[in-house]
């Protein structure tokens, strides 16, 4: 999303993890994860990372506010979405039982934050995408998923009712030109979802 928001080129290649390659493991032989963006040869790790180099590397629309006190608020968000929101959301859809529970109530806290935040807001960046919207882009297609199969979570994590702004969000940043180009297939998404939510019934029982 990066990327395209700046306007650059590059080759997507799509990663295997249940069978990883010998490229992946090369230029990520610490995490052994990905995603990993490879310039000049020269490969750059971690989602938040890659970000910053993509802002700091290429002209075009900042990723980034311009004034300090905004740009570490941008970090802020963003390092609690990747570390705190998509952890908490993952066991409230994929756990059972008092470790659901627990996982809800921490998913509610961190969506009201989020809820708050956007206050006034189109986007987390204020009018534009920015650096928190990307680190966000998982919840907007975790809410488009549950939406369309509503019996598989209920009640449903993310609601109108609960968190209007988020669910507005949800709605503008889909329909943003370069998101809308990019957004990813939805029966693959979904199959990738399902199997996730059934890997995780079989290993509770």
């Amino acid at each position: 999303m990066a990327l395209k928001l700046k306007g650059v080129e590059y080759e997507y290649i799509e990663e295997d993890l249940k069978n990883k390659s010998p490229d992946l493991l090369k230029y990520n032989p610490v995490h052994k994860k990905i995603p990993i963006l490879l310039h000049n040869g020269k490969p750059i790790v971690e989602s938040l990372v890659i970000l910053e180099y993509i802002d700091e590397t290429w002209p075009g629309p900042p990723i980034l506010p311009s004034h300090p006190y905004d740009r570490a608020m941008a970090r802020f968000w963003a390092k609690l979405i990747d570390e705190k929101c998509s952890s908490a959301m993952g066991r409230a859809c994929l756990s059972n039982g008092e470790e659901q529970e627990k996982a809800n109530e921490e998913a509610n806290e961190l969506l009201t934050f989020l809820e708050n935040e956007l206050i006034g807001k189109k986007f987390f960046g204020g009018d534009t995408i920015g650096l928190v919207d990307i680190a966000a882009n998982f919840i907007a297609h975790w809410h488009r998923f549950f939406e369309e199969f509503s019996e598989i979570m209920q009640p449903p994590l993310i609601t109108k009712d609960k968190f209007p702004n988020i669910c507005e969000w949800v709605n503008d940043y889909i329909n943003c030109s370069i998101v809308k180009e990019n957004i990813p297939q939805k029966d693959k998404l979904a199959q990738i979802y399902l199997d996730l939510i059934q890997a995780a019934k079989a290993a509770a029982q």
